[in-house]
């Protein structure tokens, strides 16, 4: 059983929209400063014409109703101030605020269009007796919220359907409903208390329901053969006979601990102590179950509603705090929005939150009696990534990792570190040189026969003679890639790849008279692929 909160926030758009004006956000509707004091709507297009979707005091006090004409408003309130909705700006400024709100608990759910979207949904189940129970929760979230001029409806019940109809339709401007009294504190509400779209509510009026209850106490089988399945649905979502999952802001994490502070603080090496304090705690119920952080959230609670979150993702699963808090102070001193924490924050920081979002399996081991084991080694490998990850970029640093390809320059890639484990390398059967080439550059090379071992050779202008050589190995074509070549050679007008993968090659290692070592190629099987002999240096030995 869950404890939802249910904040609603009346004339959300409007204070939404003075609120922006107040910050001097670019508003591109409006042609001059809107005076809060004076009648003021908000219009949506609709049938006929404009129609009034948000309106503040002034213009409810002058007769205006929500939904009617834009026509029918002017002809009610003079000096009528217009302006269009912003509901993607509504809707960004609700999730922020449902953000702010992860104070009180990790699963914040900002209300869609269907519930009204001018408010969210909170589940405080375990988390309420942190502010010494649901009554007080409810009284410090209103009053952050009357701070922000956001004036809110509040209630607490077992289901989102019932949480949202006691903050829209009780008596109390904070209601907590407890446990089990959903049907009678329901069967009062009017039937608004359900919501439902205003076709069924018009339909359900024309037959003489205006109750809840009036709905409750009939024959389900009329209304499911009259009415839509949102009617039934909705009426069981309030009373919980029906699941309604809630859909959070953020991912719910794995694990979570959170530090209300009783003064704010201001500067970097603050945030970084608080987020070692939090880590310490995490770590050991990550130690009880067996488990180690993979990536972690740490989110900064300002005392002006304004919500920082910064992440950070670990090449190998961890519960070293030290190492935590390090990558934590390397992300602060490269975020911009951060990097100057030690001077001017406002108001500074209220709270301070850590979540772990990923784990994975990390059994405890015997440290104690072993000392640079490859335990430690790994440890101390991973650790190294992500200081260098934190500091660079993830995309930044990577390692080699081999492909099954036995031509030289496709045998391996560079992509972004994964891990820290490396991948095991296949031993060649022959010598690899220290340094491949970018691509294979083109050699003059002397042999006694086309076919034979290079006896002098001219690269980047300079000849060497050749005292030793090796070889040669043969490596073959790699024939079933010729259709991808081919299709390629035809997009970008460059046959030069799919020439040099369409033949084979002969390697030699070869030496010269002062010991510099070279890894040469000769291209085509002479008299079968190719008519004359073609050289490349692929690579240098050390």
């Amino acid at each position: 059983m869950s404890r939802i909160v249910s904040v609603w926030l009346p004339r959300w758009p409007i204070k939404r929209f003075l609120a922006a004006q107040a910050i001097g956000l670019p508003n591109k509707l409006a042609e001059q400063p809107v005076d809060p004091g004076r009648v003021f709507v908000l219009v949506v297009a609709g049938a006929g014409g404009p129609r009034i979707a948000a309106l503040n005091e002034a213009a409810e006090m002058a007769g205006v109703t929500t939904g009617e004409p834009l026509a029918d408003a002017r002809a009610k309130a003079e000096f009528l101030q217009v302006r269009a909705v912003e509901p993607s700006a509504d809707d960004a400024a609700l999730r922020r605020l449902a953000l702010w709100a992860t104070r009180y608990t990790p699963t914040a759910s900002p209300w869609n269009e269907a519930n009204g979207a001018d408010g969210f949904f909170l589940d405080v189940e375990g988390a309420s007796h942190l502010f010494g129970g649901e009554d007080r929760l409810l009284t410090d979230l209103a009053a952050r919220l009357e701070r922000f001029g956001l004036p809110a409806r509040l209630a607490v019940a077992d289901t989102p359907g019932m949480a949202w109809a006691a903050s829209h339709f009780h008596g109390a401007r904070l209601c907590v409903l407890p446990s089990g009294q959903e049907a009678s504190a329901l069967a009062d509400m009017p039937i608004a208390a359900l919501r439902l779209s205003g076709e069924t509510r018009a339909a359900l009026r024309r037959l003489g329901f205006k109750t809840v209850g009036a709905l409750m106490d009939k024959p389900r089988a009329p209304f499911a053969a009259r009415f839509a399945a949102e009617l039934l649905r909705r009426l069981d979502q309030a009373l919980g006979r029906v699941d309604e999952p809630l859909v959070p802001v953020i991912a719910p994490p794995v694990y979570h601990s959170l530090h209300y502070l009783l003064e704010p603080i201001f500067t970097r090496k603050a945030v970084v102590a608080r987020a070692g304090r939090l880590m310490q705690t995490l770590t050991h119920v990550l130690t009880r179950d067996d488990a180690g952080a993979r990536s972690l959230r740490l989110c900064l609670y300002g005392v002006d509603g304004a919500v920082e979150t910064i992440d950070i993702g670990l090449t190998a699963p961890t519960r070293n705090v030290a190492h935590v808090t390090q990558l934590f102070e390397l992300k602060l001193e490269t975020l911009a929005a951060l990097e100057d924490l030690d001077a001017d924050l406002g108001f500074g920081f209220e709270a301070v939150g850590l979540a772990v979002t990923r784990t994975e399996p990390m059994p405890a081991r015997q440290i104690g009696l072993t000392t640079g084991d490859d335990g430690d080694r790994a440890e101390r490998i991973a650790a190294l990534i992500d200081a260098l990850r934190s500091r660079l970029g993830p995309s930044r640093v990577r390692r080699f990792k081999p492909v099954a390809s036995h031509v030289p320059e496709r045998a391996e890639i560079l992509p972004p570190l994964a891990g820290a484990t490396a991948t095991a390398w296949p031993e060649p059967e022959q010598a690899r040189p220290l340094l491949l080439l970018p691509r294979a550059e083109p050699a003059e090379v002397t042999a006694l026969v086309p076919d034979g071992r290079p006896r002098r050779f001219c690269w980047r202008g300079e000849t060497y003679d050749v005292a030793g050589a090796q070889g040669p190995e043969r490596i073959g074509a790699e024939w079933w890639r010729a259709s991808q070549l081919s299709a390629r050679t035809r997009a970008n007008g460059n046959p030069e790849d799919e020439r040099q993968h369409a033949l084979s090659r002969d390697y030699y290692l070869v030496e010269d008279g002062d010991g510099r070592r070279f890894w040469l190629y000769r291209e085509g099987l002479y008299g079968r692929e190719t008519a004359a002999a073609h050289w490349f240096v692929q690579g240098l030995f050390a």
